[in-house]
């Protein structure tokens, strides 16, 4: 029912930034917390950053705390993820994923069975 289309991974140097996008379709009169997982070859995906609908509230893992920033434009059905300061560590397939809870204030935390809806994902390379 919702459509999640991540975009803007690419390949960057250690120390350098990246911007990625999901743009969400198909649902219009839902609320949903948002977030980015990742995954590396052979690991399990991993949370990244979550964000509520409301309110700005935020939640990070703290491998990316201080240089990720999470965020959205809810008129624009997009989140965002803000990636400074890139480590090769952050080399993974990037998934953005959506949460439906109709208390907007809610942010979504680690479990990826949390999330109702996923998107196919967008490559980040980090070269060392």
């Amino acid at each position: 029912q919702v459509q999640l289309v991540e975009s803007g991974g690419g390949l960057v140097q250690a120390g350098g930034s990246l911007r990625l996008s999901c743009a969400a379709s198909g649902r219009r009169f839902s609320s949903y917390g948002m977030g980015w997982f990742r995954q590396a070859p052979g690991k399990e995906r991993e949370f990244v950053a979550a964000i509520s609908w409301n309110n700005g509230r935020t939640y990070y893992a703290d491998s990316v705390k201080g240089r990720f920033t999470i965020s959205r434009d809810n008129a624009k059905n997009t989140v965002y993820l803000q990636m400074n300061s890139l480590e090769p560590e952050d080399t993974a397939v990037y998934y953005c994923a959506a949460e439906v809870h109709y208390n907007t204030d809610y942010v979504p935390r680690p479990p990826a069975d949390e999330y109702d809806y996923w998107g196919q994902g967008t490559q980040v390379t980090v070269s060392s």
